[in-house]
């Protein structure tokens, strides 16, 4: 039952933020420190995201060497422009040919 509360308490959190950010006033929104803020929020979330999934290891820190070339060559993709396919492909086959090699 505990599991059914959590449940419904989180789906109607999520629904009122949602509620609040269409109910908020145009002055408001307007503000320029808030349209910074909006924008700089998505950005520090990936980057939190792709630092656990790269150095994350169950409640540990690990450097993983194979994986950290993924992540330069998904870098070095993305500052040529490549489409993400290309990019995601370029971080793969990264990690997968140096565990294949046992460089890394």
């Amino acid at each position: 039952m505990t599991l059914w509360i959590a449940l419904i308490a989180t789906a109607a959190g999520c629904y009122l933020l949602k509620y609040a950010g269409l109910a908020a006033p145009r002055r408001l929104l307007d503000n320029p420190w808030l349209q910074r803020f909006a924008l700089a929020v998505p950005i520090a979330l990936l980057a939190a995201l792709i630092a656990v999934q790269a150095l994350g290891d169950g409640q540990s820190l690990n450097w993983d060497t194979a994986r950290m070339a993924g992540v330069g060559a998904a870098l070095l993709a993305l500052v040529l422009r490549a489409p993400f396919l290309v990019v995601v492909v370029a971080a793969a086959g990264t990690t997968a040919a140096l565990r294949a090699f046992g460089i890394a």
